[in-house]
């Protein structure tokens, strides 16, 4: 019944909101159309101005699983991940989780069909994709939207909020998966 109710609202919720924002225009005599079309030419603007740190982003991704950077950690900091009952092979996701969100969710995924979805590598990795945010990329697309070009404070709290997301998310799995 519940679940009927929900179908329902989540069918009509976005074309309501469409339909409400078109006829509070025309009643306010607002030129809904050249309003529209005026609102996608300053989202092209931006999607143009965000463009090279997006590119930079996918990059530095890309090197990073390319140049076996990520292996590398694994064997570094393995053993100190084990003290902490943090499976290995969610290293690659705590680093490039700041990075990129789809990168993550690939990376998640390949976990999921390596270990299976009851597995505690799964439910670790999928609670830690789900606490922290991808900070390199909002700063690169809100910043650079606006041509904000110091954002070493926003930075910082980005990064102090992953780690924290990070050690919540292996406390949180600890605590209800083991």
């Amino acid at each position: 019944m519940i679940k009927t109710i929900i179908d329902c609202i989540s069918s009509w919720l976005i074309p309501f909101i469409i339909i409400v924002s078109l006829f509070c225009g025309i009643v306010k005599k607002v030129p809904v159309y050249e309003t529209f079309i005026d609102g996608a030419k300053d989202g092209l603007k931006v999607s143009v101005n965000i463009l090279p740190y997006l590119i930079a982003i996918i990059i530095a991704v890309s090197m990073l699983r390319a140049s076996g950077a990520i292996e590398l950690a694994q064997q570094a900091f393995g053993s100190f991940l084990a003290m902490f009952n943090i499976p290995v092979d969610v290293l690659p996701v705590m680093i490039v989780r700041s990075l990129s969100g789809s990168a993550v969710l690939g990376m998640f995924s390949d976990i999921a069909n390596q270990f299976g979805p009851d597995s505690f590598v799964t439910k670790l990795t999928a609670v830690m994709v789900g606490s922290s945010e991808t900070t390199f990329y909002v700063l690169a697309v809100y910043f650079g939207s606006v041509g904000v070009k110091k954002f070493r404070h926003a930075l910082l709290a980005g990064i102090l909020a992953d780690v924290a997301g990070i050690i919540a998310a292996v406390a949180v799995a600890n605590w209800l998966f083991l």
